[in-house]
């Protein structure tokens, strides 16, 4: 099969004036990011300009409204209904306004922002409170100040790859004591809008705990590389997110959902990718905790397209294959991966040629390693599709969507943006 990309040849890429926004560092995301952070840049400017850069509550009060522009875009119902305004577009619209609302699940930039900025804000507020209140409100802002550097640090992508369970711990746990805290300084310093903005952001963070529940699971392990997990409880929209744990108050974890046509429930592929995975896969349970609700996944963006190439490696499968069954719109299937019939289990592999009888799939185990961006535009170019979505690692994603953009080529796929 790998003698078949020799013969392809990629098109001239764009114009470097276009091409350069293509770049994965100029993706939406980071450029969303950006806009918050100078938007309160300029407002900083202003409120130094007429001098209300000093005074306690408007600096408190801006600092929380970053904090709720941050938690609100990751509201689970406010993605999900994002999502669902997104599918509904015509697919007579241009191509270009598609491929930009495509690019809706980029929003989760303003969270990044939000919490950027509202860190610098509130680290600002503990200074500019000095003297202002008293000896009780400033220890409260001082505490708040200490959590937010111990979130922020274990926040950054390297430390979060390496100590995943103890970032997950202080972003949790710190988080609810740092809400506990600006509801102490909130009401210490009186200030009503501030109570407002927060009872907002609070209510937000706590929906998805209220819908806390453990459920029953069957696990079927048909290698040691992979768990199928199915449950009969909550059948979710196609193409969303669940995010499970074995312990409600340790680590939880985000699987694609696979609804079953014409059965209740739904299904998940865990991939052993780390401690958590492999302990999973070793020793299934017999129930997993949930909460929240199912979360639209990247690609439901897709539906703005009139057809999408589906380019997944190993267990990306997972999530494509609800749009697979779905149905919702045509395509074509790349799938690489190793030996897919003794890693994911024949089952399986008939179930994917049956909803997708032309779909491509690469054994690495017999054909080597791909070159993913011309495997991607060869099956693009001769499905007449408008897309390519990919769902691969991290380095491999953007290294096709980056490849198909550049080319002019509307591309999807994760950003691992939180």
């Amino acid at each position: 099969m790998s003698a078949v990309l020799t013969h392809v040849q990629l098109p001239d890429e764009l114009p470097a004036a276009r091409r350069i926004l293509k770049h994965p560092r100029l993706m939406q995301s980071h450029r969303l990011t950006l806009l918050v952070v100078l938007t309160n840049a300029v407002l900083l400017g202003v409120g130094i300009g007429n001098g209300w850069w000093g005074s306690v509550v408007n600096v408190a009060l801006i600092a929380q409204i970053n904090f709720a522009l941050g938690i609100l875009i990751r509201q689970q119902f406010f993605v999900n209904a994002l999502c669902t305004l997104v599918m509904r577009v015509p697919k007579s619209w241009p191509l270009k306004i598609r491929w930009t609302l495509a690019k809706g699940y980029h929003l989760g930039g303003l969270h990044v922002g939000g919490a950027i900025c509202g860190t610098l804000w509130f680290w600002a507020l503990t200074v500019i409170a000095i003297g202002q209140v008293d000896a009780g409100l400033q220890v409260t802002y001082c505490l708040q100040s200490l959590l937010l550097f111990a979130i922020v640090m274990t926040s950054r992508p390297k430390f979060r790859t390496e100590h995943h369970d103890l970032f997950e711990r202080m972003h949790r746990f710190g988080g609810w004591a740092l809400s506990a805290l600006f509801w102490i300084s909130a009401i210490q310093l009186g200030s009503a809008s501030t109570i407002v903005v927060l009872t907002i952001t609070t209510v937000s963070s706590l929906l998805p705990w209220t819908l806390l529940r453990r459920i029953p699971v069957d696990v079927i392990r048909p290698s040691s590389h992979v768990a199928l997990v199915s449950s009969n409880r909550y059948r979710p929209m196609a193409g969303s997110t669940r995010s499970i744990a074995r312990h409600p108050f340790k680590q939880w974890h985000s699987f694609a959902v696979i609804p079953t046509p014409g059965a209740p429930g739904f299904r998940m592929a865990i991939s052993r990718a780390g401690d958590w995975t492999s302990y999973f896969i070793d020793n299934p349970p017999s129930h997993i905790w949930v909460r929240g609700i199912a979360t639209a996944g990247m690609a439901n963006y897709g539906s703005v397209f009139n057809r999408v190439v589906y380019v997944v490696t190993g267990s990306g499968i997972g999530p494509v294959l609800a749009h697979i069954l779905a149905n919702r719109v045509p395509m074509q299937l790349v799938w690489v991966t190793r030996n897919p019939v003794k890693t994911y289990g024949q089952a399986l592999v008939d179930e994917i040629m049956r909803a997708q009888p032309d779909a491509i799939i690469w054994d690495t185990d017999a054909d080597g390693k791909p070159d993913m961006v011309k495997l991607a535009y060869s099956a693009y170019e001769s499905s007449n599709a408008e897309a390519v979505i990919c769902v691969s690692n991290r380095k491999l994603t953007w290294t096709v969507v980056h490849g198909m953009e550049k080319l002019g080529i509307p591309a999807l796929g994760p950003i691992w943006d939180s």
